[in-house]
């Protein structure tokens, strides 16, 4: 890591630093597929940013290059809670740079200042650089969690049995 390289968290004038910071890590991930940076410029001001969903970024020379999103969750483990992180990304061009165990860092200081007891995410089986990452940097990994998930036509169908 660069010694300019401030970590923050973001507000609602970051709008077009994480518009760019979430592009790349659509391009990344889903390549052509990836939403319009207009989508995403919309997206982030409606639904990411009033959501609750807290997200750091890092910048090197002013130029944001990492973001890690997050949320506490309760009830923890004993009497604190859980900081969660969503998604940990950095632009290809920084990446071994440090930036990424920056984050890191900075999201278990603050899981300490807010009296959490752990700091989880998880990684996609399929993204083996990921995973390689976090062994590397001598981080547990949790086997004995099953992670579950409703989405597409599953997600509407649960939505629809809910009763009032």
């Amino acid at each position: 890591m660069t010694a300019s390289t401030t970590i923050r968290s973001v507000s609602a004038a970051d709008v077009e630093r994480l518009t760019d910071l979430f592009h790349a890590m659509y391009i990344h991930y889903w390549g052509p597929d990836a939403p319009s940076r207009a989508d995403i410029a919309a997206h982030i001001g409606r639904d990411v940013l009033p959501s609750g969903c807290e997200v750091i970024i890092a910048e090197c020379d002013e130029r944001a290059v990492g973001l890690a999103t997050f949320a506490v969750l309760y009830p923890g483990p004993g009497i604190g809670g859980q900081l969660t992180m969503k998604d940990l990304f950095v632009i290809g061009e920084v990446r071994g740079r440090g930036v990424g165990k920056a984050l890191l860092s900075h999201l278990a200081k603050i899981a300490v200042e807010r009296g959490c007891l752990r700091l989880d995410w998880t990684a996609e089986t399929s993204n083996p650089e990921a995973l390689d990452y976090y062994d590397r940097l001598g981080v547990q990994r949790v086997r004995e969690k099953i992670y579950y998930r409703l989405d597409g036509s599953a997600l509407k169908d649960w939505a629809g049995t809910a009763k009032t």
